[in-house]
């Protein structure tokens, strides 16, 4: 029978779209800098945002994490932030990747576009692909901003400036818009990054979350944290009955029965809701983790009598 605990979960997960939407503006109030052209500069706009979303954006309310990552690492005057490292260090102990699953502005744009009906397509066989993203984070977040500077010490934004589709569709078409001395300068780098957020926008109506699986760098950041989150899964091996549903179900392509700290988890709790024998729930990692070492002194006391 189900708890009063997990009904309650089971409601929150499946207004999975509606947080998304108020996470989406909550990062972006400042709605009427659309019509001016302007962006927000007040002083919330230095606190990082949970998900992808761009700071060049007329209605951010805060810092896309990546963006002031790298600012900050590629700057001549700072080499490491333990401000933005230590906020993306605690999103990703707090919950891992159900950041990309319920607060990421990005992966709503792409869960919307998936929604319009039409043939899908399933990238299980392009399971390999999904560590591009720990390579962009590695090479184009991290590295090359530390050793490409110029002479005054300072490098370019590398994956915002030439990967990130994001800004192009928050900051670069909205403001190009309204202001034609943006237009004026549109050039070469403009045409790359529409054309990256095309085929994103398209991909994302056939298959589900290419960039996501592919290659957010703040993903593959979270990820690295799914398997010791303090907000985990857990699979009751005495209740699942290997049905499989939750793997056919999970647009990830993750079987949470084999690895409840997959990288590629969202938490977006499908698999919770696909579970017929109710054997997959959420818990709070260190009072699990407490109860699996008494559960282990207990048996090995047993084992002593």
């Amino acid at each position: 029978m189900t708890s009063p605990k997990s009904k309650s979960f089971l409601k929150f997960l499946k207004r999975r779209n509606t947080i998304q939407m108020f996470a989406t503006f909550l990062t972006n109030m400042h709605i009427p800098n659309f019509l001016k052209g302007v962006l927000y500069n007040g002083k919330i706009k230095q606190v990082c945002v949970p998900g992808l979303n761009c700071y060049s954006c007329p209605a951010a309310t805060g810092a896309c994490p990546v963006g002031s990552f790298q600012a900050v690492v590629g700057s001549s005057k700072y080499n490491f932030s333990y401000y933005i490292s230590g906020i993306l260090i605690f999103f990703g102990v707090m919950v891992g990747r159900l950041i990309c699953g319920f607060m990421c502005p990005f992966g709503w744009y792409q869960d919307l576009l998936h929604k319009i009906p039409t043939k899908k397509f399933s990238t299980k066989k392009l399971r390999f692909l999904t560590y591009l993203k720990f390579i962009i984070l590695a090479v184009a977040v991290i590295t090359l901003p530390i050793i490409m500077t110029n002479k005054a010490g300072i490098a370019l934004p590398y994956f915002c400036k030439y990967i990130c589709p994001q800004g192009i569709l928050e900051g670069g078409i909205p403001l190009s818009i309204v202001d034609k001395n943006i237009r004026a300068t549109l050039g070469t780098l403009f045409n790359w990054k529409f054309t990256i957020l095309v085929t994103i926008t398209t991909l994302s109506i056939f298959v589900y979350r290419p960039f996501c699986k592919w290659i957010c760098p703040l993903g593959a950041f979270y990820a690295l944290f799914n398997k010791i989150a303090i907000f985990n899964y857990h699979v009751d091996k005495n209740k699942c009955v290997s049905c499989g549903k939750c793997a056919r179900i999970c647009k990830m392509n993750v079987d949470i029965t084999k690895n409840t700290g997959d990288l590629e988890c969202i938490r977006c709790g499908e698999c919770i809701t696909a579970c017929p024998t109710q054997a997959i729930s959420t818990y709070i990692g260190v009072k699990k983790k407490s109860e699996a070492k008494n559960s282990k002194v207990t048996n090995k006391k047993l084992q002593n009598v």
